[in-house]
């Protein structure tokens, strides 16, 4: 009888071993498959061709531009996990001052998949001309402005592991008042 539980308590303890051993290699290979593999990598945002539509000038009595900045911006999520965001707003400056806000609606991004905004933003003059660089502007013919969005959301790897994130996505926009051409650069940021 002793024998059986000698056997029995030996088989116990190498079976203990064992479920240890294949639990720390699990827990190695995930931490160095988190730490490579699905490390979040940022982002990657192009911008498309876009125009000035609806302008407007006005010379006298007072200068006045009104205009609407088509923006095409398309977010490539370049992780291994769909990135959900809730509703946004992005604010659109001329030297600081902030001069239109650009609704962006909740949406999903799939792993490696591509999402496209088309923003409209409504730009007039009325907080611009306070800016002494203003006119200097006019005469060289193209407006720089910064368009700065924050995107808070979720991060989802394989529907099991679900992380907050926030993607921060700032463009440099100029614009060309003669040939109404607009051009952007962008570059973004996720944060977990």
């Amino acid at each position: 009888m002793e024998v059986k539980k000698w056997k029995s308590r030996r088989v116990m303890k190498i079976c203990c071993v064992v479920a240890t051993l294949l639990l720390l290699i699990f827990l190695l290979i995930s931490v160095i498959l988190f730490f490579t593999v699905f490390k979040p990598k940022n982002p990657k945002v192009t911008t498309h061709p876009t125009s000035l539509k609806n302008v407007e000038f006005q010379l006298h009595p007072n200068v006045s531009i009104n205009a609407t900045i088509v923006l095409n911006v398309t977010i490539s999520n370049r992780n291994h996990g769909s990135f959900k965001f809730q509703n946004s707003i992005a604010y659109v400056d001329y030297r600081g001052t902030l001069i239109a806000e650009i609704p962006i609606e909740h949406a999903k991004i799939p792993a490696h998949g591509n999402f496209t905004i088309t923003a409209y933003a409504n730009v007039t003059t009325e907080k611009m001309v306070t800016d002494p660089n203003f006119y200097n502007d006019i005469d060289s013919g193209y407006f720089n402005f910064t368009s700065t969005a924050i995107l808070y959301g979720e991060v989802s790897v394989f529907k099991i592991i679900k992380k907050g994130a926030k993607v921060t996505n700032v463009c440099n926009i100029i614009v060309a008042l003669l040939t109404r051409k607009v051009e952007s650069k962008c570059h973004a940021k996720v944060k977990m």
